[in-house]
């Protein structure tokens, strides 16, 4: 867009810039900077207009993402062109994602690097490595207290070999997710450090303050991340004698996003690592930053401009790569993160879909689609270039985040209905066979989140130490199940490394002092090869496991359906039990596939004669692809196996 004053701007902006920058062919990066220059400049004047350092600082943001351009390979380039032309590639229905901890899989990155053939056998085309930079080895955060944002871990490799690992994954068609954390450093980052040592530039890079005055303040309406081990949101540092604002832990210090520096500097690493090969990028808890006195801290206004400012700038210099906005919020608020507009005040194309992740356990523990059914239909609309990120398990705890009003739709009382999940999934629940802990216990509120694999949570742990074979089969088929809706639902499912084989929770982190206080870690468990070998073994709890996902990820990606056009429809039915909803393929309407499932440990009916005005069951019977069965309407009616999920289709 042409305005007049930006313009102005941008050409005293070029004159201004380094001379290199200058002698360097940058044909394409000028006409992607003249395209969104107005919407960056806009953005940048909003958060920033009011400091005299105004326009120095848009020097330095154009200049970082000039150089940025500058260092950017060839081929790399290519691939922006490409995905500028293809625009939706991402939404395809055969991308499959999977995330892993490095170490833990393959030791390192070379390791990783030849286990691929593991991922590929499975249909596995997206990897999203978990954080491999370089933090303190007893505060670490699993790798999101970061010590420095452009060093990878020696434990782990070389920034060559994630370059060496990107370009691989290219020549086998795999896209290469890794992760910025956007919101705070490691007290032990070279700014903390400067900070400390009493330099006033790295201490506005922080929040910090003389007394206890203005983190009162901001105590008053700020929740705890993690009251039982992390309380409070402010800690008072010794060295620096000052408290600095700490929301996640004590030693991880969050950044001041009123200083446009930091803006700039969180920038350059993000182009960075866009430059090592990344095809997307997780930005973390971009909920949280912007603060502001008198409200949480989380998915203000000026948070949203930030990343529509950060999204404009990487188009600039590295348009080909994706934004995955981890931000774990309420369902009203998480479809915020893909921006107001496609075009005008874009955001992150990727989100993840905690809301269905919950919708998903609560179903499971209830053995009912009720608040299933309630959750899926009141979803927050997405843009139409933007998608999902659906998962049932990931590294993190299971928030109960569905919303209160549908949990009174389905007729529940919302907080009673939290303390059973949470007591079905810890085994507290008469005959819960789920093996999970409570985590973030909040004494205050008493809430609590849930860790556990999902193969614990499903009741295949319990089933297996008992020998009981009916219930190992129910814990087989629950995995399935889970996995099917998310292949089937819209979006790119990402599995977790483990899940393909039925890891049970692993209790090796209380031998360690900085992981026994966090039980997240026994999702976090050493990936046992041995036991990965036994998905060879037919009738093996692995392979059957495996097998199963390994067909379905195969059908969905043959299935243009379940391409992301927002084309599902969901169909209301009389079993509260049953999950029914549509894809339709946006190329040929007629192409349908009704997805079913039935959340019961029993046989479950549906009518048929309300899906005929459809275009469904107009032969009183379909095929389930994931069988290749006839499924046949008798009376009008069709009945589905116990925890089971069916892809039917003419």
């Amino acid at each position: 867009m042409y305005e007049q004053a930006s313009h102005a701007m941008l050409n005293e902006i070029l004159i201004q810039l380094k001379p290199e920058i200058g002698n360097f062919r940058l044909r394409h990066f000028y006409t992607r900077l003249g395209a969104n220059f107005y919407s960056i400049h806009s953005l940048f004047r909003l958060l920033y207009g009011e400091r005299a350092d105004f326009k120095e600082q848009m020097v330095s943001l154009v200049e970082t993402l000039a150089l940025r351009y500058m260092e950017r390979s060839p081929s790399l380039r290519k691939s922006d062109l490409a995905r500028e032309r293809d625009y939706d590639w991402f939404m395809s229905q055969k991308w499959v994602g999977m995330a892993l901890y490095c170490d833990r899989f393959a030791g390192n990155l070379q390791g990783l690097k030849a286990k691929l053939p593991y991922l590929q056998d499975l249909g596995i085309n997206m990897l999203h490595v978990m954080p491999m930079l370089d933090c303190p080895p007893d505060h670490a955060d699993g790798g999101y207290a970061v010590r420095d944002f452009c060093k990878i871990d020696p434990r782990y490799g070389t920034v060559e070999d994630v370059e060496e690992l990107a370009a691989t994954l290219k020549k086998r068609e795999m896209l290469l997710v890794l992760d910025v954390v956007v919101n705070h450093t490691s007290n032990e980052h070279e700014w903390a450090q400067k900070a400390r040592a009493g330099e006033k530039k790295f201490q506005d890079y922080y929040f910090t303050f003389d007394d206890r005055e203005i983190p009162d303040a901001f105590e008053q309406a700020l929740p705890e991340i993690f009251p039982s081990t992390a309380p409070g949101n402010f800690t008072w540092d010794e060295a620096m004698g000052k408290w600095v604002m700490t929301v996640f832990n004590q030693y991880q210090w969050d950044l001041n996003y009123r200083n446009p520096a930091v803006l700039i500097e969180m920038m350059d690493i993000i182009l960075f690592w866009a430059n090592k090969g990344a095809d997307i990028l997780r930005l973390d808890a971009v909920a949280f930053l912007w603060k502001k006195i008198g409200g949480t801290c989380q998915n203000e206004r000026e948070a949203h401009l930030l990343l529509q400012l950060m999204k404009d700038c990487c188009q600039v210099t590295a348009p080909g790569v994706l934004f995955i906005a981890e931000a774990i919020v309420a369902p009203g608020e998480i479809a915020k993160y893909f921006g107001e507009d496609a075009i005008n005040a874009k955001e992150c194309e990727i989100a993840y879909n905690a809301t269905l992740m919950s919708l998903l356990w609560d179903a499971v523990a209830t053995k009912n689609a009720k608040l299933l059914n309630l959750g899926i239909r009141n979803l927050p609309l997405k843009l139409e270039r933007a998608t999902w990120l659906n998962y049932v398990r990931c590294h993190d705890d299971i928030g109960l985040g569905f919303d209160d009003s549908d949990a009174r739709l389905a007729g529940y009382d919302p907080v009673q209905h939290r303390r059973f999940l949470l007591d079905f999934f810890t085994g507290k629940f008469p005959d819960s066979p789920a093996r999970g802990l409570p985590f973030g216990d909040n004494p205050r509120t008493g809430d609590a989140r849930i860790s556990g694999s999902l193969a614990s949570l499903v009741g295949l742990e319990a089933a297996m130490a008992s020998g009981d074979e009916a219930a190992i089969d129910a814990a087989i088929n629950t995995i399935l199940l889970l996995h099917c809706t998310l292949l089937s639902f819209g979006g790119i499912p990402l599995l977790y490394y483990g899940d393909a084989i039925g890891t049970l929770n692993n209790l090796e982190y209380l031998a360690d002092p900085y992981q026994r206080d966090d039980n997240r870690w026994m999702n976090r468990s050493y990936f046992d090869w041995t036991k990965a070998e036994k998905r060879h073994v037919k009738g093996s709890v692995e392979q059957r496991i495996f097998s199963g996902l390994k067909k379905m990820i195969a059908l969905r990606k043959e299935t243009p359906a379940f391409a992301d056009f927002d084309n599902r429809q969901l169909f209301a039915v009389d079993n509260p039990n049953l999950l029914l909803f549509s894809r339709s393929n946006p190329h040929n309407s007629r192409n349908i596939v009704l997805v079913a499932c039935n959340f019961n440990n029993a046989p479950q009916s549906f009518s048929v004669s309300a899906l005929k005005q459809f275009g469904l069951f107009r032969q009183d019977s379909m095929m389930d692809l994931c069988t290749g069965l006839l499924l046949t309407a008798e009376n009008e009616m069709v009945v589905l196996p116990a925890l089971s999920c069916c892809w039917l289709s003419d």
